[in-house]
């Protein structure tokens, strides 16, 4: 079967990219869709079940660090898109191995963007998934595309040199790269490290929600059907070279997502809500929040569609209906990234 378009997408059996792949699959059936994976710790085969059998599908499994391997990719299969989701992502982790998020996030991404503009046929879209967390904490102010970044911790710290890498290619050949910092993306299918997903797993198994330090903290969310939907625009409508900010101004508050989630999973009166959280010691550098503006994606047409009211819904139902999905591990106990 020949298609139109060949699109790769990197970490692809990920939180976010299982989600982006599913879509694209299954809306663009026309379209060949290549997921690299190396299938590490945060992945399940289970996340793209559905579309496993599909003659759109390819599934590569490898290191999107081992040059061999993405040059032959890029040499043979005529990539015309690439989204670059390939990352380690915890923020906890980063400062215990700090190296390893250096070599995927940076070294990776360099690999990738140099097979890309050697490849016989380049691609024509470059998408980059980067994080809101480059600008660092808030000091009262919204960071829109022009804000300094300044990340504060070794993860965002990679993010941002990775996001050099790729501008780089834009400023030196004109290579049609695009960057998208991205809010807290949630929803079904994340790894239980994460803060909504490691809540939930520890209430379901009767344990206390932990919280880092008492300084009031807060995210902004997303819910990941929006996010891909935002991923999408910037295919389609994005310019090149550019950056686009990608959240919907969702912003909660660690205490009050715990008490919120402590109230819909085990359904206990007020009086008894903080005997469901448990307050440990802060991380060595605190961000409080990433408060950033959309009005750049906003004005290429993109509007989130699901309320946090209804994208939490669909989180703890499905995370209530697919208790063995992942596995309950120890390190659950952890605080919140």
């Amino acid at each position: 079967m020949e298609f139109s378009t060949n699109v790769l997408v990197t970490g692809g059996s990920g939180f976010i990219g299982s989600h982006l792949v599913c879509d694209l699959v299954n809306k663009h059936p026309d379209w060949r869709i290549i997921n690299l994976d190396m299938l590490d710790y945060c992945c399940s085969p289970r996340s793209l079940e559905s579309v496993e059998d599909k003659l759109n599908y390819t599934f590569i499994r490898g290191d999107v660090c081992d040059q061999c391997l993405v040059a032959h990719i890029f040499d043979t299969e005529s990539v015309d898109i690439v989204f670059h989701l390939a990352a380690k992502t915890h923020v906890e982790a980063s400062f215990l191995s700090p190296s390893t998020f250096q070599r995927v996030n940076v070294e990776g991404t360099r690999v990738l963007l140099r097979a890309a503009h050697q490849a016989r046929r380049r691609p024509r879209r470059f998408v980059y998934v980067s994080t809101d967390e480059v600008y660092g904490s808030s000091r009262g102010q919204v960071f829109d595309e022009d804000s300094p970044i300044r990340p504060s911790n070794p993860y965002s710290a990679t993010k941002a040199a990775a996001e050099y890498l790729v501008r780089s290619y834009w400023d030196e050949y004109k290579f049609p790269v695009i960057v998208a910092r991205c809010n807290n993306v949630y929803g079904p299918r994340q790894f239980t490290e994460k803060v909504i997903p490691r809540f939930l797993s520890l209430l379901q198994e009767n344990n206390k929600c932990t919280i880092h330090g008492t300084v009031p903290k807060s995210r902004h969310f997303l819910f990941v059907d929006d996010a891909v939907g935002a991923f999408l625009t910037i295919l389609e409508k994005g310019s090149v070279g550019e950056v686009y900010n990608v959240g919907e101004g969702c912003e909660v508050h660690i205490v009050q997502l715990a008490t919120q989630l402590v109230k819909m999973v085990k359904n206990v009166p007020d009086a008894e809500l903080k005997h469901w959280l448990e307050f440990v010691p802060d991380r060595p550098c605190v961000e409080l929040r990433y408060p950033i503006s959309s009005e750049k994606l906003r004005q290429l047409g993109w509007r989130a569609q699901v309320s946090w009211a209804e994208g939490v819904r669909q989180t703890v139902k499905w995370y209530d209906n697919n208790r063995d999905f992942w596995p309950i591990p120890s390190s659950l106990k952890m605080p919140e990234p």
